[in-house]
């Protein structure tokens, strides 16, 4: 490993109870860290229970690792935990006012009848239009040209608009929930990690940057002399932007910062929508309740957090280590 990596491992349990018992559910799982430059998931396992009748591995449009699952047999809860290592190195250091200017960027990314696109800006495409959580509207596109001023450097007008946002904006779990529009988001001006994602997707694809919806964790640290609590951690979400010739930078408008070594990245869509860790259908009557917990924890501290052990054994803990 190198002296400049770091390692962590994530546990995320995701139990549904249910009031009544459910005779067939189907479910899409998106829970597998991706493997990217600078983030390899070194390992990665599903406890799923009950036991599913059926189960297929896949990969989504957007590269993104999913698992389908089916229960055809009466159950009353559903249990999924997705336990993960991985090893994260230091992103390479751009200069962000030595990018390109945004309107070049706009040009490149716009359709013109007849003009061949190259393999990046098809790739880049379908994350220039509306989808299911995002809106190009005069309001997101006047916010968002009050940064980009004429000629301004691409990168360095995206941390800009991080920045307002993240200053404009205030984090409350009470104001949304997963199906506020984004619209409504604007004009109130609070909301969750998801939703400040939605906003400042919108501002950027409403002025013609291609700009995708990032999902994952993020290391968070327990207060000041108190220990790390397993389940205490959440899902995370951030944005990333293209810029030609270069590739793809995130921004974290919810906390204002650019991720170094802190966010792992499980996988990215147009929206919310596209990477929504567990999704599907049930059969059966009644209501359900839902549990999330996650717990990420720096590889150091794996065995104070963990001194039982988890679902992977100590052995593959050791054989990482080496």
């Amino acid at each position: 490993m190198s002296m400049s990596a770091v390692r962590y491992h994530l546990l995320h349990d995701t139990i549904y109870r249910y009031t009544h018992p459910v005779s067939e559910s189907r479910q899409m799982i998106r829970l597998s860290p991706r493997a990217l430059e600078g983030q390899r998931c070194l390992s990665h396992r599903l406890l799923i229970n009950p036991e599913p009748s059926r189960a297929e591995d896949w990969i989504d449009s957007f590269g993104n690792r999913v698992r389908t699952i089916d229960l055809e047999s009466s159950h009353e809860h559903l249990l999924i935990r997705a336990e993960s290592w991985v090893e994260l190195t230091p992103p390479e250091n751009i200069a962000f006012d030595e990018s390109p200017p945004w309107e070049q960027v706009r040009d490149t990314l716009a359709y013109r009848a007849g003009r061949p696109l190259t393999p990046e800006i098809l790739e880049a495409s379908p994350f220039c239009f509306e989808s299911p959580n995002i809106r190009l509207k005069r309001e997101f596109a006047a916010y968002a040209l009050e940064i980009f001023t004429p000629g301004r450097p691409l990168l360095a007008g995206v941390k800009h608009l991080m920045a307002r946002i993240f200053s404009e904006f205030t984090f409350d779990p009470e104001a949304t929930d997963v199906a506020t529009p984004v619209t409504e988001v604007f004009a109130k001006r609070r909301g969750v990690c998801q939703d400040l994602s939605h906003v400042m997707i919108s501002c950027l694809r409403s002025i013609g940057l291609a700009s995708r919806y990032v999902s994952g964790y993020l290391l968070t640290l327990p207060p000041p002399g108190k220990p790390r609590l397993i389940g205490a951690d959440a899902t995370h979400a951030w944005v990333s932007v293209f810029c030609p010739g270069i590739g793809w930078f995130d921004f974290d408008p919810t906390n204002n910062t650019t991720p170094q070594l802190e966010h792992i990245t499980v996988g990215w869509g147009r929206d919310f929508a596209d990477v929504s860790p567990v999704r599907g259908v049930i059969l059966g009557a009644g209501s359900h309740t839902l549990d999330i917990s996650v717990t990420v924890v720096p590889e150091a501290e794996f065995s104070l957090i963990y001194e039982n052990g988890t679902s992977f054994d100590r052995a593959l803990h050791r054989h990482l280590s080496e």
